[in-house]
């Protein structure tokens, strides 16, 4: 059987290693580990792709390591900007296939969406990117590497530089905190500048872009390892978000080995019409799920669960379900996040009228519960909720993957 391109490399990748296997790996170079602290700040914190550019690594390491190592992100391939400042861009992962990233600016953050594989093997009926197909999970350096190329891309942009200081000062001081009670020194890229660490436009990560999080599940935990981390890209565990549509094994394993902000992709209050929407639903069920999320908060930096809930014409917006989606939760601590439904070709369904999603807040806002309608982003370029296609070439792995995430 042919191997894929991206898995031809000999030389590790060190974009995708968390700074646990980056101290390893120049560990067995007889390296200490501090070479390894050095080595992933330039990489993280300074955006270098080359390691001449890191200019504090002795002269002799910086001359060995391209012979036994690579730093290799995902390529542009095209870019598009919305009327409301979203931006998408299409990066190339190799043989033909593209993943689309989305970033999100707002008042108080700056979002960016991230995608976890080529395609998406769910087949939600609702959802654009599961009737693409699924080629591949990402590896953890794509995953990483479309929060290096947003942050080199949004450096150069002059808006979004001023938009960021809307937020910078909260942020800086979060970190601030953070790495006073980890004794992580505040240096810049690990040049030893002795100055702030640098401004981040993207405040925010959510994975929620192309593919579904838990399917790709080492990959996905090294990637917010490297998210996570003072020395790579500093996020606290609340400014990073997971959302799965319910594969339940893994999200007892997210527990213990990489706990972050949970969204789960609910979109129906009972079995049947979830078993339609969500297909990974008749593996998985709403008791099992929900069963899971208690446990779960038990160790999320947040002590709720954000529950995505899409709301489609006549499908799952009714009175009736409404009162049955609160009968669903209980007293089960979760935000709700309404999402009208975003449309593309081909798809048999229409979006909820205003009225309806109105109607089904003031039940659920009744019942107790923070409700949201999220605001519509970047639809005139395809880069809502739901749109995100990217390009798949191989299609054929669908039945391989869902078998694979049902054993899980």
């Amino acid at each position: 059987m042919a191997v894929p391109q991206h898995a031809k490399t000999e030389k590790p990748n060190l974009l995708g290693m968390n700074l646990a296997e980056m101290t390893t790996f120049f560990a067995d170079m007889g390296e200490k580990p501090f070479r390894a602290k050095q080595v992933f700040r330039w990489l993280h914190q300074g955006g270098v792709d080359s390691f001449d550019a890191m200019t504090d690594l002795a002269k002799s390491l910086r001359e060995k390591l391209p012979g036994v190592a690579t730093i290799t992100a995902p390529k542009l391939m095209t870019e598009q900007t919305s009327s409301d400042g979203t931006r998408k861009w299409l990066l190339d992962v190799g043989t033909g296939n593209g993943i689309e990233v989305v970033f999100i600016p707002e008042d108080d953050r700056g979002t960016l969406c991230v995608s976890s594989q080529v395609g998406c093997a769910l087949d939600c009926t609702f959802c654009s990117t599961g009737k693409q197909g699924f080629n591949r999970n990402l590896t953890s350096a794509e995953i990483i590497g479309q929060l290096w190329w947003a942050n080199k891309a949004l450096a150069k942009d002059p808006a979004a530089n001023r938009a960021s200081e809307r937020w910078s000062q909260d942020d800086e001081s979060e970190r601030s905190a953070r790495s006073t009670s980890s004794g992580v020194a505040s240096t810049a890229s690990g040049r030893g500048s002795g100055s702030a660490l640098p401004k981040r436009i993207v405040s925010n990560v959510v994975m929620m872009g192309m593919g579904e999080p838990l399917a790709n599940f080492d990959n996905v935990t090294t990637a917010m390892d490297i998210m996570l981390d003072d020395h790579g890209y500093g996020l606290s565990r609340r400014r990073v978000t997971l959302s799965t549509s319910g594969i339940v094994p893994n999200l007892t394993r997210l527990k213990t080995r990489c706990p972050v902000a949970l969204a789960v992709s609910l979109h129906a209050p009972n079995d049947k019409l979830r078993d339609v929407l969500v297909p990974i639903n008749q593996k998985y069920p709403l008791a099992e799920l929900l069963a899971a999320i208690r446990d779960y908060l038990e160790a999320a930096p947040r002590d709720f669960v954000t529950f995505e809930y899409v709301m489609l014409n006549s499908v799952n917006d009714s009175v009736q379900q409404a009162h049955e989606l609160v009968a669903l939760v209980g007293d089960l601590p979760c935000k709700f996040n309404l999402i009208p439904w975003n449309p593309f070709p081909e798809a048999p369904y229409q979006r909820s009228s205003n009225n309806a999603i109105h109607r089904f807040r003031e039940i659920l806002q009744a019942a107790g519960f923070v409700v949201t309608v999220r605001k519509t982003r970047g639809d005139d370029i395809d880069a809502a909720c739901g749109q995100l296609a990217g390009q798949v070439v191989d299609k054929s792995n669908r039945s391989r993957i869902i078998k694979l995430s049902h054993a899980a």
